[in-house]
């Protein structure tokens, strides 16, 4: 089974014109599975707003990242996933929100393709076992 992780910025280049969107899409597109932890979309929102001044193009890419968000599979951020996170942030040089993503992907069959834009997430991805998709 091919299972596909997405991060925030991975999330966030499905539905900008950014350097890795292609790559992103046609792994989204070959996935069985795409999922992304709860903490996703509460990121991606407000991050949009911070793209552009412009109302109708912040609607415009909020109705993109929503609709991606309807196809994913969402693991949620519940006691398991927070105390994860928190062993995480205390074991590796991580913000509190890239734990939270990582936690999230340990609740997943670990031949997944974590899927991020951030270079700082890159090693502790590695470390754990998953295979990377970056730029």
């Amino acid at each position: 089974m091919n299972i596909l992780f997405l991060d925030t910025s991975a999330l966030l280049a499905i539905a900008t014109e950014t350097a890795g969107r292609d790559t992103i899409l046609t792994a989204f597109d070959c996935a069985d599975i795409v999922a992304a932890s709860g903490l996703a979309l509460t990121e991606a929102l407000p991050a949009l707003d911070r793209l552009t001044d412009e109302r109708y193009a912040r609607v415009d890419l909020e109705d993109a990242v929503r609709l991606t968000w309807d196809y994913l599979h969402i693991v949620p951020l519940d006691a398991r996933c927070t105390e994860r996170a928190a062993t995480l942030a205390r074991e590796r040089p991580l913000r509190l929100s890239d734990a939270i993503h990582f936690a999230a992907a340990d609740r997943l069959p670990s031949n997944l393709t974590y899927a991020t834009l951030d270079p700082n997430q890159i090693p502790t991805a590695l470390d754990l076992g998953y295979e990377v998709l970056s730029t």
